[in-house]
């Protein structure tokens, strides 16, 4: 029992109602930028360690196991 088109509809035409065309546009823009500047960090990371791997450099990572001495 899923929605179907027209209760997508009827939704969206809440949504407007609601919101207004003009604020639907901005949170557009603002996730649409958000995305963007998202994608662009994770590019500059990836060529980051890229870099650090070619000159030799320690990279940063997570830590898997731990032991803990207690002697």
């Amino acid at each position: 029992m899923g929605f179907s088109i027209p209760h997508l509809l009827v939704v969206l035409a809440i949504v407007v109602v609601v919101f207004g065309t003009k604020r639907l546009r901005n949170i557009g823009a603002d996730l649409g930028g958000a995305i963007k500047g998202f994608k662009s960090a994770m590019k500059d990371g990836e060529a980051d360690n890229k870099t650090a791997a070619a000159d030799g450099h320690t990279i940063e990572g997570e830590v898997t196991a731990k032991k803990n001495d207690q002697a």
